[in-house]
């Protein structure tokens, strides 16, 4: 044995591992865990099941002992996959000007870096700011905005539909629009810059909102009175959830024909603005019950 071996032989006994381990112990009994059936469909509260009836929201889901039930994992799973796909679709070449829109595109080069620069997107490329100058009516009354914002599904889906229905609003209180127009990787505060190179009295964006969970094809309409580059949020009165599970678009076109009505009569908006004049308070019902749209089968 070398003497390495004979150190480290001698350190083991001085530490007492040379003696031999004492007898086991016999283990103590553990006791069984309590029984517990848990029921195979999420346990609801009454008041919580109406209540789901009138939103659709996530209220009302149940649970299934501690957890979600797994229908209702695979339904959120299953929606936020719908916001997500809305965030990343891109508005198609060419779609302006085949649904009769005069194309214009922000600063923004590609979507990555409409995502990551919010103030591109809210600024009109040269070429864009020319053709406004070039090809659309001076001066009227509301400049008409339809754009991509984070949801071009929306966009797409209903965004000429929301345009031709605000216009006949705002025709039947004898207020003029503007040439169409339609801006691609688009902010809000793009209506700005545009409202302000055609001279307009009020400029109003519809463009697609931020997704929520199952409504990728929601649209939002931002206004403004006396668009110019320099307006807050403070300065806009806005309407969203423009879809068909939410407000539909003939009730919103109303609504939004009375807010750029009430604008260019008080010569203001956003928080200055009175609500109170529109005269649509009297019009609202209570919301009809909602069904949520079921996107797989649990």
């Amino acid at each position: 044995m070398s003497r390495t071996r004979q150190l480290m032989a001698g350190l083991r006994d001085a530490l007492g591992s040379a003696e031999p381990l004492p007898p086991p112990e016999p283990m103590p009994q553990i006791p069984a865990p309590p029984a517990r059936v848990y029921s195979p469909r999420p346990e609801k509260r009454p008041f919580a099941a109406e209540a789901a009836k009138h939103t659709t929201a996530l209220v009302g889901i149940g649970h299934v002992g501690t957890r979600y039930a797994t229908d209702v994992v695979l339904q959120f799973q299953a929606e936020l996959a719908v916001a997500h796909g809305a965030v990343a679709a891109l508005l198609p070449d060419g779609w302006a000007q085949q649904n009769g829109f005069v194309a214009l595109k922000s600063r923004v080069t590609d979507h990555r870096e409409f995502l990551l620069r919010p103030d591109l997107g809210r600024r009109l490329d040269d070429a864009s700011l020319e053709a406004v100058r070039r090809n659309c009516t001076r001066g009227p009354d509301v400049q008409i905005i339809v754009a991509d914002g984070l949801s071009a599904v929306a966009c797409i889906g209903s965004g000429q539909a929301l345009h031709d229905a605000v216009a006949r609003a705002c025709a039947a209180r004898n207020l003029s629009t503007g040439t169409p127009v339609c801006a691609r990787f688009a902010r809000v505060w793009l209506e700005d810059e545009i409202g302000q190179a055609v001279g307009a009295k009020v400029a109003m964006i519809l463009l697609g909102e931020r997704p929520g969970l199952g409504t990728g094809d929601g649209l939002s309409a931002y206004v403004v009175y006396d668009p110019r580059i320099g307006k807050t949020d403070g300065d806009r009165n806005m309407i969203s959830n423009i879809h068909a599970r939410g407000m539909p678009i003939e009730e919103a076109a109303a609504r939004l024909a009375a807010l750029a009505s009430a604008m260019i009569e008080q010569r203001t908006s956003g928080v200055a603005l009175d609500l109170a004049r529109l005269g649509l308070a009297s019009e609202r019902t209570p919301r009809p019950p909602q069904v949520r749209q079921k996107l797989v089968n649990g």
